[in-house]
């Protein structure tokens, strides 16, 4: 028997639709250029950042990566003007260094997230002389076990930091948001840091402070 073509096309709706991965959606700039640590120009464009070291600021607190140093950035422009934007126009130069680190993907950082509130506090290490309910063993003082971080936690870490970061494509500005380079060195060892942009609104470097 065949079924009349409005009860077929009736019953499309009903297949699920492929999700897509949510976008990001970037910070909100502040009022000015002049409201970050630093300002350079690009073309018509003004370029404002500033480091954040290994921490990751979001609206529901603070995460950390210890693999990547992470720059707030800013793109301003004349009313209503638009820009092409991407992490790769962005690069940073540690210490004087002739080679520069570029940005990466979000998605690169999240391997190496952290919430600080979710570390165990450090564990304190008895002294070997002190003997355990007379059974004559001391406390090793081992490291405690790793917590395990529930898959939900982890996931709404990730998501979190997806939206805090620079949103890329063909954007009206101004905009903001987190860009992200490798760089698993400690923040106390850098003497010198400056933040590299070249893309569509031509070039600038900013000095910035570790």
């Amino acid at each position: 028997m065949r079924f009349p073509a409005v009860l077929i096309i009736a019953a499309l709706p009903c297949l699920a639709a492929p999700q897509q991965p949510p976008a990001t959606t970037g910070m909100p700039p502040r009022a000015t250029p002049a409201d970050y640590q630093a300002q350079a120009q690009a073309g018509a464009i003004t370029i404002a950042a500033e480091s954040k070291g290994h921490s990751i600021p979001t609206p529901l607190g603070t995460l950390t990566t210890t693999d990547y140093l992470v720059v707030e950035a800013a793109l301003f422009g004349p009313p209503d003007s638009r820009l092409l934007l991407s992490v790769g126009d962005f690069s940073i130069r540690v210490n004087g260094k002739k080679t520069t680190l570029p940005g990466q993907p979000f998605g690169m950082v999240f391997r190496s997230l952290k919430d600080p509130e979710l570390e165990p506090p450090a564990s304190s290490k008895s002294k070997s002389n002190i003997n355990t309910g007379g059974s004559g063993q001391a406390d090793s003082g081992a490291p405690p076990a790793p917590v395990k971080i529930p898959v939900e936690v982890v996931r709404s870490m990730q998501q979190r930091t997806r939206q805090a970061s620079l949103t890329e494509g063909d954007r009206l500005l101004p905009q903001a948001g987190l860009i992200y380079f490798q760089y698993s060195g400690k923040v106390e060892g850098i003497r010198s840091l400056e933040l590299i942009y070249n893309g569509p609104a031509g070039t600038a470097t900013l000095t910035l402070e570790p």
